[in-house]
């Protein structure tokens, strides 16, 4: 028998029905927020995962189609990969979620959301997050929850809980905040240069609405919530720890303590060899390897974390507000529209600008209402940049994520396409890392639109700031800003925010404890502003001040007009002749949109005003009296055909072809022949009649 709990969130209704479908899953819910329904399920494998140091927990939000009345693209007319929307979702469910399993807990755990009806206005993704919450609480699987999650968008100042589409359009801010009853556990914005204060007021603005939702969660999970299931605990044998504590202790902070990661790699690995070696009668590595390995992790993290909470101390030296080196420059790569590449420490961004006709904007084949992208940033994260040997294998989720990041990051101060005509892709090669790869590339990427000579409204840089808390104290906790790799290995959080002086244009937040205070929240964004205005001025701006005047000579040119929208067809012509024969000749690309704007792109300028010239002819109205250099296409008995204007003929009468008698019309002209007319009469059904001017 189904059960039904219903409330309101933004004053719209929002119920979740439990026991009507997927009774075999651990776990299932029937969201319905309006007239969106998503059904969310979780299940976990009976016994744990062999031979892994690691929590397999997968989280996946699926779009079908069906959802928006639409049939998907591509031969197969069904639902493929995940588009980069969805698996950028299943991260925002995924990175509240993770936290707040056991962190010893090793069985398979699934989280699936399907996305089964769509109202615009109504969000299916917060439908899945809420879905994928209580679908695991009410279950049998461990789980320190609920969480809930809403949106938040800024109007005029007033902030607004879960936007429709219309308030999506106007607004200033795009907000996501996941949290528990008492904490923000994840972070995730884009925002039209937002200050840090009205973005830290629309955090706890959110919260508020959060606590109320978990409230109403919690009620179902204490009446309907089924027993948590025993697991095997994993956990590193405290006197093996103790043994190796004691013997390796030192060595441990000797390999750790240095700025250079593959120093500190070598140094590490000896210090295991030595502890193998050491141990091997007391503990041999075919017994407890793996015991071993997790006590020298657990030592490693503990030394770090002292060192930061207890001594101010980093592993490279640094002071806990101080940046590592850092370096920009631009106009590495002659052929290219833009590039640009930023340093931070060990963690090294090249970032490259193509510019393309609008036309090649990117289609978006989803369950939401835009259905073209004309910025898009990728970002590539190969094996060697860490010192691996791997085959690459195409984008994976943390890819697309901080793809997603940096250009949420630069999207608020791209110009609009009547200010800059182009289809813009930008594509971040991380060389090196040692973290902060993502903030690494929000900062390449800036240098390499100005130097495409993008005219953007203002440079954006990003800066993260991590955490060490102090479990048994909230209010016990220390903040450092650019983590590098290994504070965030063994640190809390991963704190980034990107923006320009003016304000905050994207965050996100990856955090590995249960969540933060509001003090934690307002100390980051605070550190990241002065950090981001630091790089801002001390690096980015030295390399390069503005946007180049002009953009690459290997950057095609765009040319704009407009046309009526009655002429369209014209320009067109019957099968897109007249628009074919116009490129062919020409090498120009060609957009016509339906509203009669035009872009024209092409290297060679002269080409484009070709291409110009050509579609002002075909839309130009004849006028009487007017002269034309035209092409006889036709011959008749009563007179000849002349083409004056591409796809516009008239009428040279037998009588108008010469000042004597004609006999023939072939005796004066023949089909191909060019010759000079006049316009001397336009009928009213548009039928116009020209006579040969004389050479």
């Amino acid at each position: 028998m189904s059960k039904i709990y219903e409330t309101e969130v933004a004053g719209r209704p929002l119920s979740l029905e439990f026991g009507k479908v997927a009774g075999l899953a651990n776990g299932s819910v029937i969201v319905r927020y309006g007239d969106t329904v998503v059904i969310s399920c979780a299940t976990a494998s009976d016994k744990p995962r062999d031979g892994i140091d690691f929590f397999p927990l997968s989280i996946d939000y699926e779009e079908k189609m069906y959802a928006v009345g639409k049939i998907p693209g591509g031969f197969n007319r069904r639902e493929g990969k995940p588009s980069d929307h969805a698996i950028l979702t299943s991260r925002v469910i995924d990175r509240p979620m993770r936290p707040l399993f056991p962190k010893d807990l090793r069985n398979d755990v699934s989280i699936v959301s399907t996305v089964v009806s769509v109202d615009q206005d109504n969000s299916p993704e917060f439908c899945a997050m809420i879905g994928s919450s209580i679908a695991v609480s009410v279950s049998d699987i461990p789980f320190n929850g609920p969480v809930a999650a809403v949106y938040v968008g800024m109007i005029d100042g007033e902030f607004i809980i879960n936007p429709t589409v219309e308030q999506r359009e106007a607004s200033d801010l795009n907000l996501v905040v996941s949290g528990s009853a008492k904490k923000v556990v994840m972070i995730e914005a884009g925002a039209n240069e937002v200050s840090e204060t009205d973005m830290y007021n629309a955090i706890m603005f959110a919260h508020e609405e959060i606590k109320k939702i978990c409230a109403f969660l919690q009620k179902i999970v204490d009446e309907i919530g089924k027993p948590k299931f025993e697991y095997e605990h994993v956990t590193v044998d405290q006197a093996l720890f103790d043994d190796i504590r004691d013997y390796a202790e030192e060595q441990v902070k000797q390999a750790l303590d240095t700025d250079d990661k593959t120093v500190r790699d070598a140094r590490l690995l000896v210090v295991y060899e030595d502890v193998y070696i050491h141990f091997e009668d007391k503990y041999p590595q075919e017994e407890y390897k793996d015991q071993i390995d997790e006590a020298l992790y657990k030592l490693q993290k503990t030394i770090v974390r002292n060192w930061i909470m207890y001594e101010k101390k980093r592993v490279d030296g640094r002071g806990i507000l101080e940046l590592r080196p850092l370096s920009s420059e631009v106009g590495l790569l002659p052929r290219v529209h833009g590039s640009g590449l930023f340093s931070r420490g060990q963690t090294q961004c090249l970032s490259v600008t193509t510019l393309a006709p609008i036309g090649d904007a990117q289609t978006i084949d989803g369950v939401g209402l835009e259905e073209s992208k004309r910025y898009m940033h990728q970002y590539n994260f190969p094996s060697y940049s860490v010192g691996e040997t791997r085959p690459s294998r195409g984008p994976g989720r943390r890819e697309i994520g901080h793809g997603a990041l940096a250009e949420r990051a630069l999207l608020p101060v791209l110009p609009s396409v009547d200010e800059f005509p182009y289809a813009i892709r930008v594509v971040s090669e991380v060389l090196s890392s040692n973290g902060s790869t993502s903030q690494g590339s929000i900062c390449g990427s800036t240098l390499s639109l100005m130097d495409a000579g993008v005219p953007i409204k203002a440079p954006v840089a990003g800066i993260s700031v991590g955490l060490i808390t102090d479990p048994e104290d909230d209010d016990n906790f220390i903040t450092m800003v650019d983590i590098q790799g290994l504070e965030d290995f063994f640190g809390d959080m991963d704190f980034k925010v990107a923006g320009t002086k003016k304000g905050i244009t994207a965050i996100q937040m990856d955090l590995k404890v249960d969540g933060l205070t509001p003090d934690i929240i307002k100390t980051a964004l605070e550190q990241t502003r002065n950090a981001r205005f630091y790089i801002l001025d001390e690096v980015m701006l030295k390399a390069i001040a503005e946007p180049r005047e002009d953009i690459s000579e290997y950057a095609p040119k765009i040319i704009n007009m407009a046309i009526p929208v009655d002429k369209i067809r014209e320009v067109i012509g019957s099968g897109g002749k007249v628009i074919q024969g116009i490129v062919a000749d020409t090498g120009a690309k060609i957009d016509i949109e339906e509203d009669g704007r035009i872009y024209i792109a092409a290297v060679d300028t002269k080409a484009g005003e070709l291409a110009k010239k050509m579609i002002e002819d075909i839309i130009r109205e004849p006028e009487v009296g007017e002269i034309y250099d035209g092409k006889v296409v036709k011959i008749m008995d009563f007179g000849a055909f002349v083409e004056i204007l591409p796809g516009t003929d008239g009428l040279v009468h037998i009588s108008k072809l010469a000042k004597g008698r004609v006999e023939k019309v072939t005796d004066v002209v023949h089909e191909g022949d060019m010759i000079k007319v006049e316009v001397i009469e336009i009928q009213p059904n548009g039928k116009i009649n020209l006579r040969k001017i004389e050479d």
